[in-house]
């Protein structure tokens, strides 16, 4: 791909042949459609770089402290070498664009392959046919708003942040000094905002551009026209807010802004221009002096901007991220006009030649803009990886010897273990509960009070390595299930994990390469549906079938709470990837195989999907997760569809089969449930004992359960990619 680069040691500014940067997790991979060249902050780069080493260093007297620094830490040579190396390279040029989205890194759930998005960042939004731009530097573009102004994005972030330092309030009276680009978009923001604006600029073009967006007045700093429409619109009293947009060498926009603010007015600084704070002026009106820090809150914080992780919006309601999207929203709605700020569009491969234009002021321009050459995007079609099953050569296990009872340890003590495991163990005949393992000791206390665990701890190292346990429960959170069974097997236990057993292909596979590593393959995974009394007995009456079947799977999962562990997605996965393979599990064991391929839909602003899997005969399965159903609804309710026969479960209190006979329509229903709905946990535990104390066949074979979890990764896979997603089995 090209991209565009500066040298800064020689000023030479190029377009190079570089290679495509890689879709990391956690952000995608862009391909550019329009990037702003800032006139401003890149001009100034550009003419830094063309000068002396002397001017160099005049220019960035900070630069030159911290080689100063340097030489008396590392000595004058080092410092020389690693300084020279460092001017002596390309450096990227660029932070502001919109593209399409080309490749979608795993963790990221809100675009999908072909949507266009705003990008920002000096190191993400190149001048750069492709960028990988991480999840809090982009936002999908509002239906409606074109590529061209949305590439705006960045810029109008500094600004808007800019105008939320001021705090404008209705019926106030701004100052904005400087009629750049920012400057500009700052007279539009204030003038949406219902304040009154005079603009202060030496050029007689951008005050009038700024005018014909709003501005109320605009002339030049040094001339009588700005004070006098200060004065005239603010009674003699001078601006509550002063904005210095400005760039230079110049003190005269800090010496304005004293004398046009008004007692204990507000004056930000957004631009880069000279702050010699004229004290005595300052003072005297007790002036508030505020900096606006870029885009916003996050700038700067690599957990925020690399990690993805963002601030509660209860404490940070404007984040960098929130700003370019409201940004965007103000652009689509008619709030903000850029188009008048259009001065050039540009070729992106004439970048070169539009630069020394820009620097020699041949082209004058509030804003220039790079179009890049339209590329057909055509993504590939998705797949998601089975891990194949290598059997260990020798098997972990064998069968226990005399009639001692079945050791167990739990890792979790939650609220899904002591409700729905632990009671039907804790009385189970030739079971003992021997260690509960919790990161609270409080939490193991109860639990060891309530079910009669011999033992309570805090220390994971010193269950896995007592020989007398025979099996281990991993009932933790999602993102420890992997690396928990992992370890555990390594340990030589029969591990009992509930679901998911992993969020990522490569933990999956993980999973599997400890299974071949360790030789132990003695794991299950809580799909206790299959073995509900109910569904098995219904199964049965449905009998065997010989053509494809048709199956639909209801769940209306309901709202969680607010706070839930669950919500938090970037480190648990979604509600999907948790829970969703009970429901693959089952239809996969209703219609005796393991999907081939799996598509999905969501809906917009929830969480709600629609999934279908197909099978190798021909069979589909579609499961509707539904997040915003009543309350009052069942909660899961199927039927099945194969060969004149329908099987029907209503929420695991009754099941009914319908068939056609030689005598006639036949029918079966089942006894309504006396008590609480049997989901399958209870035989599901007393089959999992039953394997560890014999050393029998587990419950269910490892290959339908990695099958099932491959199609419960691949639901996001296709969420993602906007395409079915093929289960490709390795070999």
């Amino acid at each position: 791909m090209k991209q565009v680069v500066q040298n800064y040691k020689s000023g030479e500014l190029a377009v190079l042949d570089v290679p495509v940067p890689g879709c990391k997790p956690g952000g995608v991979l862009v391909r550019t459609t329009y990037s702003l060249i800032s006139t401003g902050t890149e001009l100034m780069k550009v003419s830094e770089a063309g000068m002396s080493m002397l001017g160099k260093a005049r220019s960035r007297p900070d630069q030159v402290a911290k080689v100063m620094q340097s030489v008396a830490t590392n000595g004058l040579p080092a410092t020389y070498r690693k300084v020279m190396g460092k001017l002596d390279s390309y450096t990227p040029l660029g932070y502001s664009l919109c593209g399409v989205v080309e490749q979608v890194g795993a963790g990221i759930d809100d675009v999908k392959v072909g949507d266009l998005v705003a990008c920002a960042g000096n190191e993400h939004a190149l001048h750069a046919e492709l960028n990988w731009v991480p999840k809090n530097l982009y936002t999908p573009v509002p239906d409606g708003l074109s590529p061209q102004h949305a590439s705006f994005g960045t810029v109008g972030s500094i600004a808007l942040q800019g105008v939320r330092q001021g705090e404008p309030q209705l019926g106030e009276v701004a100052l904005v000094i400087g009629l750049g680009l920012i400057g500009q978009l700052v007279v539009q923001l204030l003038t949406a905002a219902g304040v009154r604006v005079v603009g202060a600029d030496p050029d007689p073009s951008r005050c009038e551009l700024a005018e014909s967006l709003g501005a109320a007045a605009c002339g030049d700093p040094g001339s009588a026209a700005v004070e006098n429409a200060v004065m005239e619109l603010t009674d003699g009293h001078g601006v509550d807010q002063v904005y210095l947009a400005a760039g230079g060498g110049s003190n005269q926009p800090v010496e304005l802004a004293a004398h046009l603010a008004r007692d204990r007015g507000r004056v930000i600084d957004i631009g880069k221009c000279r702050l010699d704070l004229p004290w005595n002026a300052y003072y005297e009106k007790e002036l508030d002096v505020r900096f606006s820090r870029s885009y916003g809150p996050g700038r700067y914080d690599p957990e925020y901007e690399l990690e993805g992780r963002d601030y509660p919006i209860g404490y940070v309601r404007w984040t960098e991220r929130r700003n370019l999207a409201c940004f965007l929203d103000l652009m689509a709605r008619g709030r903000v006009d850029v188009g008048p700020l259009v001065s050039h569009v540009a070729d992106f491969e004439d970048a070169v030649e539009t630069y020394r234009r820009l620097k020699d002021g041949e082209l004058k321009a509030v804003t220039a803009l790079f179009r890049y050459p339209a590329a057909e995007v055509k993504p590939e079609a998705p797949k998601v990886t089975v891990p194949a099953v290598r059997r260990p050569a020798a098997q972990a296990a064998p069968a226990r010897t005399g009639k001692s009872p079945v050791r167990l340890a739990f890792i979790g003590a939650g609220n899904y273990a002591t409700s729905m495991l632990l009671p039907h163990l804790a009385q189970r005949e030739g079971v003992s509960l021997s260690t509960v393992v919790t990161t609270t000791a409080l939490s193991g206390a109860n639990a060891q009070r309530k079910f009669g665990f011999a033992r309570a701890t805090t220390d994971l190292d010193a269950v896995l390595g007592d020989p007398s346990i025979d099996a281990v429960f991993v009932v933790t959170r999602h993102s420890s299930h992997a690396d928990l069974t992992r370890r555990a097997l390594l340990a030589g236990k029969t591990v009992f994990v509930e679901k998911p057993l992993a969020l990522t292909e490569e933990e999956l596979a993980s999973v599997l390469a400890t299974v071949e590593e360790s030789g132990n393959d003695r794991l299950q995974v809580g799909f206790n549906r299959r073995f509900a009394p109910l569904l098995r007995e219904a199964k049965a009456h449905l009998g065997a079938r010989t053509g494809p079947a048709s199956l639909r799977y209801l769940v209306n999962a309901g709202r969680l709470q607010q706070g839930s562990w669950y919500l938090q997605q970037g480190t648990e996965g979604s509600r999907f990837a948790g829970e969703g393979g009970h429901f693959i599990d089952t239809a996969s064991w209703l219609l005796g195989a393991d999907p081939v391929s799996v598509y999905a839909v969501a809906a917009a602003g929830n969480e709600d999907l629609q999934v279908v899997l197909r099978y190798p005969d021909g069979s589909t399965a579609s499961i509707g997760y539904v997040t915003n159903g009543p309350g009052g609804f069942p909660k899961e309710t199927l039927d099945l569809i194969a060969d004149g026969k329908v099987l029907k479960l209503d929420d695991f209190v009754r099941a009914s089969v319908y068939f056609d006979g030689t005598a006639g329509r036949k029918r079966w229903v089942s006894s309504r449930l006396p008590k609480a709905r049997d989901k399958g946990q209870s035989a599901e535990l007393a089959s999992f004992v039953k394997a560890v104390r014999t050393g029998g066949p587990m419950p269910v074979p490892l290959e339908s359960l990695v099958a099932t979890t491959a199609a419960t990764l691949a639901v996001q896979a296709a969420l993602t990619g906007g395409a079915p997603v093929t289960l490709a089995v390795a070999r």
